[in-house]
Formats: C-alpha cells, structure tokens, sequence
C-alpha cells in the first residue's frame, strides 16, 4: 500500500504524505529520490542517481528526507483506521434532505431524478409532513445543536408556499430544543421573483442556482416541457439574486457537464465572465448507455479542462476577476475531521432522506429504490441494518479505496454512485474516482502555490 503520492502539475514536483496530509512541494533530485512505499538505502540511491546529480547533493537530500521521515510528515502510519473499526457509539443524524415536491417545472436530459418524479408520482409534500420531518431531525439529531435541511426537488420552489410554513415551524421549534437549524436550496430560479427572493435570502444559509454555462450548452439540455431552452428565462433571476444576495451568506452558480461538452472550461470561463464569484460546474453522472454519459476515452479531454481551469484561477487569484471553483476547494491544512474524511457524507446514519409521503432514504439518490427505505417518520420505526451498513461502509470496508492514495480526500466515493453502477456500495465508480483524483490533485497545487504569494 502506497504511503506517498507524486504528481506533477504546471512544471512543479508534488509529494502528498498520505496518512498526515502532508504537502510538499520539492525539487527533481527529491522528487526522483523518494518511491511511494518507502525510501530506499543511501547506498542505492547514491547508485541509482549518481550519474544525474551530485553525490553530496543526494547525500544532503536523504538526510532532510530522514528528518522528515521522524516528524512523520513523510511515510507516516495511518493511526486512524483501528480506532474507526473499533468505534461502536451511535450516530445522530445532522443534515437531512427534504423532497419537498417531486415534480419539475423543466426535463433536464441528464436529470437522475426522472423529471422529479423519482421513479414515483408527481407530488407535493404537506406542510404536515414537512413539520413530521423537522422533528425526526430533531429527535434524531441527539447532542448536535447544528442542522441543516436542504429543501429539493424537483424544483423546490413549486411549493414555496409550503416551505413558508414549514421553515416557520423550525424556527418555533429549534428555540425549544436548542438547535440550530440552517436551511439550503438548490432551485433552477425559474420561479424566483422578487418577492421570493428576499424570503429565500433571509432563510436561506445556502442558495444553489442551476445553469449549465454557455447558452448553446444550457439550452440543449436545460429545458422546459415545449422543449425549448432556458437560459434567456434564468440567467437574469439569477445575475438578480446574486447581486442582492447577502454577501454573508453562500450562494453557488452550479452546473453539470455532460459528452456534449467535455470543453466545459469554458462554460466556467462564461460564468466567471457574467460576474459570479462562486461556481460549480459537475461531471454528470448516468448509465453507460446513456447518450450523454462520459466515457473512460474522455478522460484525457477532462483533464486538460482541469488544467487550464487551474491555470486560469491561478493567474487571476489576486485580483478583481477571481472566482471560487466548488471542486478545488481543500482545506490543505486540515481538512475536514477524520471521521468524515473516512466516511463521507454521512448517507444513511448521520444525513437522510424524506419523501413527500414521509418515506426516509439514505440520501436522495436513493429515493424510489425499496431496498433502501429506511422507514416511515409516522410509524416511528427506522431499519437500523440499513444505518449501520452505510456507517461501517467506511473505506476500510472498501478494498480499493484501501489502497488509494485519495481515500483520505474523497473518503470513498458517493455511496449511491457506487451501488447504481457496480451494485454494491462498498465498489467504487470508477470513472468518478479518475475525475476526483486529478481535481484533487489540482486543488492541491492551486492551494499550495496561492500560500506562497
């Protein structure tokens, strides 16, 4: 098992320690010298590289090397998995996702939702339901005092006057319990006039508003039921409510790539270039078959579009024009807690699903598989075999992921990816672990060279 990782990125040598985190960023005489696994004697080195370098030079090398070798911030152990394997408290849920309409007002071409149906009926969750599902998450919630609930859809704001009464309620109640409640939405802001808008503004802890980039790129598969495209009708809602969203609360411009254009760098470049500092633009996810899935052959297109979008935020990062890309964002000096670096989002024990009906999910791209329904917020039951499976399905549990150097990154990938395309969450998709290795990896030189400007 590999205890460092390499990598080159714009002419710069990168060595990540994987167990500690460790960065380091390195000459060519370091970089040739040190192997994943180990590093090798003096004497072989000194065989190895006298040819290209100086002998004092790789003697002076090697001793650093050692040094850093006893801090533990090159070859560490991993300290981390028998305390996780061992760990047997109990999980509180922290964040819930609510379905608080399965229906759409658009039919995205590439939507995992089925136009917001989830395999089911086009329904709108009651504001009873709504009330049932903020104290599940209360009760469910133990010790935390932070929640947070993401309103979606379909298109959320089709119920809008649902989630009034519903956000209402949470605040009434949070009071009683000592919560905190921070609401979030993901909506394609067709429905977001002005009146809506200072409502989601004030609520809202997050606001995400969908748009696929360039006009030509959105309006072949971001459209409405004439089947005509949707950028003219968006895009000025959501340059509107950016620039009077609260600039201390979040907000993201997301969109999805897909095989129509593998050249999404510049559907960023179109974003960045319309004055939104916060962008997210996400490989799709879809069956093999599908039309507008990525292929294993588009890999290196892919990665081209990572590099220049490095290249570009680099160059920009001190000035007037810089932007926040959602899928570089690493906290390089700590990260997030191991427990969720070991176990990802939490699907399953610490982050649910709830349906219109009250059915609860692991997440939401579970909603409609039966074999994962979890249970009902009215009947009071919830299958714990369910809970406790998504818990211990750390990457431990996942043979691959063992041996990857970015286990610690993406802490095993999307638990619903892996079941739909291998049928076992415990199989990585493949694919998207590429695609995260090389936007890690991305991340982490744009990270460590804007620490030294």
């Amino acid at each position: 098992m590999a205890l460092l990782h390499k990598f080159k990125q714009d002419g710069e040598n990168y060595i990540i320690d994987i167990n500690s985190g460790s960065i380091h960023l390195v000459d060519d005489l370091v970089y040739n010298l040190l192997e994943e696994n180990e590093l090798p004697a003096l004497e072989v080195l000194i065989e190895r590289f006298e040819r290209d370098y100086n002998k004092n030079d790789i003697v002076e090398a090697y001793e650093e090397l050692q040094s850093l070798i006893e801090e533990e911030v090159l070859y560490s152990k991993d300290y981390f998995e028998d305390r996780i394997t061992k760990d047997k408290s109990k999980s509180f849920i922290k964040a819930l996702c609510l379905n608080v309409v399965h229906d759409c007002n658009f039919k995205c071409k590439y939507c995992f939702a089925d136009e917001g149906e989830y395999k089911g009926k086009r329904q709108i969750m009651s504001v009873e339901v709504g009330k049932k599902a903020i104290d599940f998450v209360i009760e469910h919630s133990g010790p935390r005092r932070n929640i947070e609930v993401d309103l979606f859809g379909g298109e959320p704001l089709l119920a809008f006057d649902k989630i009034v009464e519903i956000i209402a309620y949470a605040r009434e109640v949070e009071k009683k319990h000592n919560k905190n409640i921070r609401f979030t939405m993901t909506t394609n802001a067709m429905l977001l006039d002005d009146e809506t808008f200072k409502y989601v503004d004030k609520e809202l802890g997050n606001l995400v508003l969908s748009i696929d980039g360039r006009k030509e790129v959105n309006d072949k598969v971001r459209v409405n039921y004439g089947n005509s495209g949707t950028y003219d009708a968006i895009l000025p809602k959501i340059k509107a409510a950016v620039q009077k969203r609260d600039p201390k609360k979040q907000y993201y411009v997301r969109g999805t790539f897909t095989r129509n254009n593998l050249d999404f760098y510049e559907d960023v470049m179109h974003l960045a270039e319309l004055g939104f500092k916060e962008i997210s633009v996400e490989p799709v996810v879809l069956p093999k078959e599908h039309e507008l899935s990525l292929k294993e052959e588009d890999l290196p297109i892919i990665f081209d579009q990572y590099d220049k979008l490095y290249a570009e935020m680099l160059k920009r990062a001190k000035g007037n024009d810089a932007f926040s890309f959602y899928h570089f964002n690493i906290d390089v000096n700590g990260g997030p807690c191991i427990y969720k670096r070991i176990s990802g989002c939490g699907a399953g024990h610490e982050y649910a699903a709830i349906t219109p009906e009250g059915d609860i999910y692991p997440c939401h791209q579970f909603v409609g598989n039966e074999k994962f329904k979890m249970g009902n917020i009215f009947n009071g039951e919830m299958r714990n075999d369910i809970g406790e499976e998504f818990k211990e399905a750390t990457i431990y549990q996942k043979p691959k992921c063992r041996k990857c150097w970015a286990r610690f990154y993406c802490s095993g990938g999307c638990q619903a990816n892996n079941y739909n395309f291998n049928g076992d969450i415990h199989e990585p998709y493949e694919l998207g672990c590429e695609l995260q290795k090389k936007r890690i990896e991305c991340a982490i030189a744009l990270k460590t060279r804007l620490s030294q400007v």
